[in-house]
């Protein structure tokens, strides 16, 4: 029987991570405009901090980073869910602003999967106090290619621990419903 199921990248972010004006570079939605520069190769400094001071004052609470003490819950609420709805979450990496997944789920759209996923965890932070917003609106799910693909994600997600990031490696996958 075929896998009806895909490797994705996930990458999620926290609210306010990623400005619109950011210094680091930053895109417009479906890159509606020609921006100079991107994460790698940063505008010059200063050319857009008109608009990177009014998306700071749209913001409806702070930029959130999600406190050390508190990425490991946020890693394994993420992966909780996304097991019990029967995906394989192979690696995780929990950044201040930024979390990383290696995951197998159904192929095509995974939006649903990752909002339940991130619902799950944001509930599970509010079961310790947290409050106000956790997750920025938007998401990447990027299909893996190949194998060579799957172990250059892998071994991307896991390069975030020198940054500070909490990670989590599950090298089984576990036991799917009616087997």
């Amino acid at each position: 029987m075929d896998d009806p199921r895909a490797w994705y990248h996930v990458i999620l972010t926290t609210y306010g991570a990623w400005l619109y004006g950011d210094p680091r570079g930053f895109r417009t939605r479906h890159h509606r405009e020609r921006v100079e520069g991107d994460d790698k190769h940063p505008p010059p400094p200063g050319i857009y901090a008109r608009r990177a001071r009014r998306s700071r004052e749209l913001l409806k609470q702070p930029p959130v980073v999600i406190p050390f003490a508190l990425r490991a819950l946020v890693g394994q609420s993420l992966r909780h869910e996304r097991t019990r709805l029967g995906a394989w979450v192979l690696v995780i990496a929990v950044g201040g602003q930024h979390v990383h997944l290696l995951v197998k789920m159904p192929a095509g759209r995974p939006r649903d999967w990752i909002g339940r996923a991130k619902k799950h965890a944001t509930d599970r932070l509010r079961a310790e106090a947290w409050q106000g917003r956790l997750w920025g609106v938007r998401r990447k799910a990027l299909r893996i290619r190949d194998r060579e693909h799957q172990r250059n994600v892998f071994h991307y997600i896991l390069a975030h621990a020198a940054d500070g990031a909490w990670t989590g490696v599950w090298k089984n996958e576990p036991k799917r419903e009616g087997e």
